[in-house]
């Protein structure tokens, strides 16, 4: 509704996880950087955490865009499945067509193999990991087993929320915990990297300087978007450096900005949205 309005090409803070939209926060590059080298160096089993709404999920989508040519990979969303069906859909995923059910793992291992052999890397993420059951979680510890005298075959990435480590704190679950070799937990965001990260999205989505027009709208469409400081900081104290809360907030704060004739988002904009988000309270200064 408010894009043409400010002259952008598409909404710059939808929640979906858009790689396109990746913005690197100090945070973000050491995630990064921990899958790439835990990829690379065939260490196994690599865990990337996090509180709901911190980009594990566009973090994901951003790697899998940037892998090298000899890497391939398995993207797995909300694993709610059998024994059975997590590897078929594992499976499936790497392109793999078995014969029967019973040729599942031998099929795999088949696969695995021809692709090391030609010098490629299979990586299997799985996202939404904490809902894996334990039965699940020492299903993908076996499948991390197959592997040749030098190198892991599959390198498995669990993403989830930080329940998934009590999960993999289970006694039961021991010798999968002896086989992660990687892991980090990402944060939100710091408060000097907010504002940084508005901009981003705004950049990314189009925001830019525009000639001057002769109506109000046109007007508006030739300033970028401006949030001031005090804007800023209520975003802050709202979303706790939250990615997807910073989103939640800013997009209805456009869509208020666009009702009002303006590009310039300030304090009493940001709370009357939060106001209308539910019981958040923020204070100016």
């Amino acid at each position: 509704m408010y894009c043409q309005f400010y002259g952008l090409k598409e909404r710059p803070f939808n929640v979906t996880s858009d790689p396109a939209f990746f913005f690197s926060s100090k945070k973000h590059k050491e995630a990064i950087s921990h899958l790439i080298y835990g990829v690379s160096q065939r260490k196994g089993i690599i865990v990337l955490t996090g509180e709901i709404g911190t980009g594990k999920t566009t973090i994901c989508r951003f790697l899998l865009n940037h892998l090298g040519k000899n890497v391939k990979t398995a993207f797995i969303l909300n694993p709610a499945f059998s024994e059975s069906q997590l590897l078929e859909s594992i499976i499936k995923d790497f392109g793999i067509a078995p014969k029967t059910k019973l040729d599942m793992v031998w099929e795999l291992n088949n696969f695995l193999l021809r692709e090391s052999n030609a010098g490629n890397n299979l990586v299997l993420i799985v996202d939404e990991a904490q809902n894996l059951k334990p039965n699940l979680l020492e299903q993908i510890r076996l499948l991390s087993n197959l592997e040749t005298e030098k190198d892991k075959l599959l390198q498995v990435i669990l993403v989830g929320q930080p329940e998934l480590n009590n999960r993999i704190n289970l006694y039961d679950l021991r010798q999968l915990r002896q086989r992660i070799m990687v892991r980090y937990h990402i944060g939100p965001l710091d408060n000097d990297e907010i504002k940084a990260y508005i901009n981003h999205r705004l950049e990314v989505a189009g925001a830019q300087d525009r000639p001057q027009g002769h109506s109000l709208a046109s007007d508006c469409q030739s300033k970028k978007i401006e949030f001031s400081n005090e804007a800023i900081d209520a975003i802050s104290c709202f979303s706790g450096g939250t990615p997807r809360l910073i989103n939640m907030i800013c997009d209805r704060a456009l869509l208020a900005g666009f009702v009002t004739e303006t590009n310039h988002i300030d304090f009493n904009i940001i709370k009357r949205c939060i106001g209308e988000l539910g019981s958040y309270s923020v204070k100016a200064g």
